[in-house]
């Protein structure tokens, strides 16, 4: 499995580093993204592609 946030959809609201703050972060550009080297297979992972208001991450 290969976690992507799309730059382009992602709003930055951060709802998926709040539900999954093992894999996700918003970064010093106001986005987020997945942490290199996070367990992407946790199952707060689809909780966060789920609950992503824009439907910016893919599994």
């Amino acid at each position: 499995m290969a976690v992507k946030v799309d730059q382009d959809l992602c709003t930055g609201c951060g709802l998926c580093a709040q539900v999954c703050p093992e894999v996700f972060e918003v970064g010093d550009d106001g986005y987020a993204h997945v942490i290199k080297g996070a367990d992407q297979s946790l199952s707060c992972v689809s909780e966060a592609v789920d609950q992503c208001p824009v439907g910016a991450i893919s599994s």
